[in-house]
């Protein structure tokens, strides 16, 4: 039988809650509920879930907070954040917390499940990639002065090793596939995101502003927006 995808739901709206739980169980998840930010802090731990939708606005710890907490001990588990404020600041600071992806209320079920499949399913070729690297070799990669390695998605300068998200790591290897040549917006948010909506064309924003951060020691390196077409990895 295949393993069911554990997911932790921290949704205060208890209806709201359930009917997620209703629709994602019979698609083969198993789903943890809790009810606020402090609930669902010890839940993470306890239950080391494979996804976590998080809200943002909850009484006692807010889903910002409560995922910034969970970063300090946890770079990697998928974080889907569920909220009805959508502004670019909003956006921005979940992607700051530790977020991987951002689903707007109201939201349909059947986009909820495919974000939270297509996120497990980058937890799982993580691990498997994770598990046979002493048999596939090095995977380092070198991007200017830096160091990169799309398996275990960490960036390395000199002795600095920082971990990403998913979507950092597959965002970067992407444009570092395609270094000194623009990779098109469309395809990055296809690849990475299912679909090139402006709320995620917005996301991918913030993501390339998080990696330009990324990699500021190596002045050598740019990330340059090439305007109406998309973006390059400028290594000079």
């Amino acid at each position: 039988m295949e393993q069911k995808i554990k997911v932790l739901l921290v949704e205060d709206e208890a209806s709201l809650a359930m009917i997620m739980k209703d629709t994602m169980e019979p698609m083969g998840m198993s789903v943890t509920l809790a009810a606020d930010g402090e609930e669902g802090l010890r839940a993470f731990f306890a239950d080391k879930p494979d996804v976590l939708i998080a809200d943002v606005m909850m009484p006692r710890m807010d889903g910002f907070e409560m995922v910034r907490r969970i970063r300090e001990h946890d770079k990697l588990t998928p974080v889907l954040f569920l909220t009805a404020r959508s502004s670019v600041n909003d956006v921005v600071n979940g992607f700051k917390m530790g977020g991987d992806d951002y689903l707007k209320k109201p939201f349909s079920l059947q986009e909820l499940l495919a974000r939270v499949s297509r996120l497990a399913e980058r937890q799982q070729l993580y691990r498997q990639s994770s598990s046979s690297e002493s048999e596939d070799g090095d995977r380092w990669i070198d991007i200017g002065s830096y160091r990169f390695n799309p398996v275990t998605q960490q960036l390395a300068w000199q002795e600095h090793v920082e971990e990403l998200s998913h979507r950092e790591a597959e965002l970067l290897r992407m444009l570092a596939e395609h270094a000194n040549e623009v990779v098109e917006s469309r395809a990055i948010l296809l690849a990475l995101w299912g679909d090139d909506t402006l709320f995620n064309g917005r996301s991918l924003q913030v993501f390339i502003t998080k990696l330009r951060h990324r990699l500021e020691r190596d002045p050598q390196l740019r990330i340059v927006n090439v305007r109406g077409i998309g973006y390059k990895l400028i290594i000079t």
